[in-house]
């Protein structure tokens, strides 16, 4: 009996063998099938060999690992003889180079950062002005007769007749008479209260609206108009005409509206994730497609201090200066916000160490205290803002790691660092990290400089650990765990599982979230043009997938997740090997259309998810993909047309989508 079972575990090993061969030579759509399948019944197996690089190979005895060739290892012995860590492991070197174990050093230096933002172009909110009639009357003739002509300030803008300013007049007119008959003759007081008449008289005529060229005029010619002549106030663009010729107005009814062009603002709209390299005062360089190849700058005047749920954005206001007249508001622009980091956070800029900045209008900056030109308010030091002077050249550099290094698993960020004089030997270790620059991060806790991180391979190592029975670092409550199969999966210990009693599809609403939040990670970072931004978080997303406890599914629904799984798996991998944003996008593709699977049979977690389409992507085949942000964020174009794109289907949170 005994011979005759190991016989069968042995047939029914070399048959997935073959098919897994097979199928892997076959192409990608069998492939998926296959992977699905063959997870499932390899955790019915009850084996004892398997690959330490691919843990859906199980074997009855001892061998070679059919996909990479490697020699199989005893589960539970696979540890035996070896004096290491409960987070060490030992890799041959044939076992590194099977594995592609690549390591960079954690060093010293300062941190640069390139964040890219989308934003357009808008009109600058204090440079409108408004011309209103001061006194009531009727509108006899309007000399700017449509929007968008230039005026300079001084110029006359529209005629007003009006029977109020008739009766300012004439009592102008009447108290001059007044005084001239008082002369000398009179007492101190008389000659004091007709002198009062008149200047209230010129004030109450300045309050119409007159200037003192008008008013100077009529105490010469003692003769009065019953029309107002209306200046422009200021040079600009009529952006706006309010009323016609003829039309009867009150005091302070709006004529016209000018809007000065010469400065203009740029808002953007910053990413949470953004906002530790955002300083009051940086210069934003941008470009438009109206004019390529051309590069256009400004200074960041406003960081809005309330971030937008529904976004999860902060809105960022650049101070611009359009002497040139090439920018015009409602323009699409592509910005790039560069910064270079200390390890307290503060800014890194020559342009402004040491200098004196106005608060309000940072294209202000002065060499030496004093008054803002443009505002009259005092100048602050740089510093003051987050920027360090000129005598902090000797400042500590933060210490930095590949981002590449990193397995994080929701707050928690391990890596995995090969033994120094110990060939072989790699050590999994918790950090504690600062905010992401570009491709690395800042470190506060676990590592120092010097350290080798494993950037490439990180995920086989704590594979490995964990078939070893040996704490992984993913997961350390499960200890020994392999991820993802039936019996070995990471189990949620929270109570907010969502049911669906016909169908027996019940999965954590918090294990789909954190699987949902793990690809909006990849899908933002493709609508911002970030590769690298992706790579990340594929890694997440692949280990956000393989924890989803399974244990509560009926046979059949959890064969359907192994399947939808594996599946999701193949594209997210294609996504992390893409040499350029361009093939990124179309695995990413493949990625969407599975995860809209889960989401219609498993549900959205615990919110809603959206849903869109793009008609042109990828030649105008059109694509699909998921978002929780109502409006459109584009990871097929990215900065080009992030808004394109249309709503397509919401799923509800907790619901299965049907």
């Amino acid at each position: 009996m005994k011979t005759t079972k190991q016989t069968t575990l042995l047939l029914v090993g070399a048959l997935l063998v073959g098919i897994a061969v097979g199928l892997w030579l076959g192409g990608a759509d069998e492939r998926d099938a296959y992977y699905g399948d063959t997870l499932q019944v390899a955790a019915d197996l009850a084996s004892d060999w398997t690959c330490s690089m691919h843990l859906q190979i199980h074997r009855p005895e001892p061998g070679q690992c059919p996909i990479c060739a490697m020699d199989l290892i005893r589960v539970a012995q696979a540890d035996e003889g070896e004096s290491l860590g409960p987070r060490q492991l030992r890799l041959s070197p044939a076992a590194r180079r099977l594995a592609a174990i690549q390591t960079a050093p954690v060093e010293r230096r300062f941190a640069s950062v390139e964040t890219r933002i989308v934003g357009k172009i808008a009109v600058d909110e204090t440079r409108v002005s408004y011309i209103t009639a001061w006194v009531s009357g009727r509108i006899d003739r309007l000399y700017v007769g449509y929007t968008g002509v230039r005026v300079e300030k001084g110029e006359h803008m529209a005629y007003l007749y009006s029977p109020e300013l008739l009766v300012a007049q004439e009592e102008l007119i009447q108290a001059l008479r007044a005084w001239e008959r008082i002369g000398d003759s009179e007492s101190a007081s008389i000659r004091q209260s007709a002198q009062s008449m008149a200047a209230s008289a010129r004030e109450k005529l300045r309050l119409c609206g007159l200037t003192a060229e008008q008013v100077e005029r009529i105490e010469r010619e003692r003769a009065v108009s019953e029309h107002l002549t209306i200046y422009a106030p200021v040079g600009g663009v009529v952006v706006e005409k309010h009323l016609s010729q003829g039309a009867y107005v009150q005091t302070g009814t709006p004529i016209y509206t000018i809007a000065d062009f010469s400065w203009l603002w740029l808002e953007l709209e910053a990413y949470e994730s953004d906002l530790p390299w955002i300083h009051y005062g940086q210069e934003v360089e941008f470009t438009t497609e109206a004019h390529a190849g051309r590069v256009f700058k400004g200074r960041i005047s406003f960081i809005d201090p309330v971030l937008d749920e529904r976004t999860r954005t902060v809105r960022v206001r650049v101070n611009v200066d359009n002497a040139c007249a090439a920018l015009k508001p409602g323009m699409l622009v592509r910005a790039v916000v560069r910064a270079r980091v200390a390890v307290d956070g503060r800014m890194m800029d020559p342009e402004l160490a040491g200098k004196w900045i106005s608060p309000m209008h940072p294209e202000i900056v002065r060499d030496a205290p004093g008054v803002c030109d443009i505002c009259g308010m005092d100048l602050v030091r740089a510093e003051e803002l987050g920027y360090m002077s000129l005598d902090e050249a000797d400042v500590e550099m933060p210490l930095l790691v590949p981002a590449a290094a990193l397995l994080l698993t929701g707050k928690r960020a391990v890596v995995y660092v090969a033994e120094a004089g110990r060939e072989g030997i790699f050590e999994g270790r918790e950090i504690v990290l600062g905010p992401r620059a570009g491709d690395y991060y800042l470190v506060r806790e676990g590592l120092r400089d010097g350290d080798e991180v494993v950037v490439n391979g990180a995920f086989k190592i704590d594979s490995a650990l964990q078939i070893r029975a040996r704490p992984s670092m993913m997961n350390p409550q499960d200890g020994g765990s392999a991820s993802g199969h039936e019996g070995h999966g990471h189990r949620s210990s929270m109570p907010d599982a969502w049911n669906k009693p016909a169908g027996g599809l019940s999965i954590s609403a918090v294990d789909i979230d954190s699987v949902f939040m793990a690809y909006f990670s990849i899908q933002q970072a493709l609508s911002k043009d970030f590769l690298d931004g992706a790579r990340s978080g594929v890694r997440d997303f692949v280990h956000q997938a393989g924890v989803v406890d399974t244990t509560v599914l009926e046979s059949g629904a959890r064969r359907q997740w192994m399947q939808m799984a594996a599946r999701m798996r193949v594209d997210a991998e294609a996504v992390y090997v893409a040499t350029t944003v361009e093939k990124a996008r179309r695995a990413f593709a493949g990625l969407s259309t599975a995860l809209t699977e889960v989401a219609r049979d498993f549900g959205a977690g615990g919110d809603s998810v959206h849903l869109f389409h793009c008609p042109m992507a990828f030649d105008n085949e059109g694509a699909d993909w998921l978002q929780r942000a109502e409006d459109t964020e584009n990871p097929y174009f990215g900065s080009q047309m992030y808004r394109c794109g249309s709503r397509l289907e919401t799923f509800v949170a907790g619901a299965d989508g049907q």
